[in-house]
């Protein structure tokens, strides 16, 4: 069991590097070399470079560090450990990997096709990278720890907070020393929230998309052959609920389902076969944790 446990636990910590290399594909092929910029800290470190050439990574992990204290001095010494680990990941490859990349390839891949297709794909990887971090209990650290200091004294909502963080670093870019003119520094803070844009999206697709679920209530007299039904061949648990019709004054079985979102048209067809007078509900899921479906984690 200690064994399992501990294949486990490295598992969740590949899959973290897998998905902060992403993150890092996303700054290094895309967003760097255009001179875009993004949010969070490394945003503000990539401003640092643009202006001091002071190497991204070096900032990142300086900042980092910063806030790790405030955030051990704020939110106590249960502060993530898989934070840490990301921000120390995420330092490494910013450092190295773009040394591991042509810069013929980057020129090819990324600059010949503008800054526009850029800013959404980079958008894209980033967000990509960040929803796995975050699927296995990780995080990026950064900005999310200022939301969750601000959030622990103001009821402020850490999202407001990142989307506020990120307006702002995403517009100082206009301060950055440039031979561009001010019609050229606005298109870059343009892309910028273009980025930002498509990193949120993709972030909420990613963890939500696969993991919707739904709560389907089942009113029929044939209940138990439904629920005989849905058990074997739907393969999902069934929950027989006791009720009672207030305008019959008639005692009825209901039977409530928690399935993912995919599984929905199998589980009502069955439903249909068995009775095709059945009364169904199905209602969309924030989430589900427990056997079968997804774990809180640490």
């Amino acid at each position: 069991m200690e064994t399992k446990k501990i294949l486990s636990t490295l598992k969740s910590y590949l899959i973290i590097a897998l998905g902060l290399f992403c993150y890092t594909l996303a700054w290094t092929i895309f967003l760097i070399p255009n001179g875009l910029v993004g949010g969070g800290v490394t945003g503000i470190s990539t401003i640092i470079q643009y202006c001091t050439g002071f190497n991204v990574s070096y900032s990142y992990l300086l900042i980092n560090l910063v806030l790790i204290l405030l955030a051990l001095k704020t939110l106590g010494a249960g502060f993530g450990g898989k934070t840490v680990y990301a921000i120390i990941v995420t330092t490494i490859f910013l450092r190295f990997v773009p040394s591991l990349i042509s810069p013929s390839f980057i020129n090819d891949f990324a600059l010949t096709n503008g800054k526009l297709l850029c800013a959404i794909i980079g958008g894209s990887l980033s967000g990509l990278g960040i929803a796995i971090t975050f699927s296995e209990g990780g995080s990026s650290g950064g900005t999310d720890i200022i939301a969750l200091i601000i959030n622990k004294y103001r009821a402020i909502s850490p999202g407001k907070v990142l989307m506020v963080l990120d307006f702002i670093i995403i517009g100082s870019s206009l301060l950055i020393p440039s031979d561009n003119n001010f019609g050229s520094r606005i298109a870059i803070v343009v892309y910028g929230y273009v980025t930002t844009g498509m990193f949120s999206f993709t972030v909420d697709t990613v963890i939500s998309g696969t993991k919707q679920c739904v709560q389907i209530c089942i009113f029929s007299e044939k209940y138990e052959e439904i629920a005989n039904r849905i058990s074997k061949e739907a393969n999902r648990g069934v929950t027989v609920l006791h009720g009672m019709g207030w305008y019959s004054k008639q005692e009825k079985k209901v039977l409530l389902v928690v399935a993912r979102k995919h599984d929905s048209p199998f589980i009502l067809h069955l439903v249909r076969e068995v009775d095709s007078n059945a009364f169904i509900t199905e209602a969309s899921v924030m989430g589900v944790f427990g056997q079968g479906f997804d774990q809180i984690k640490k």
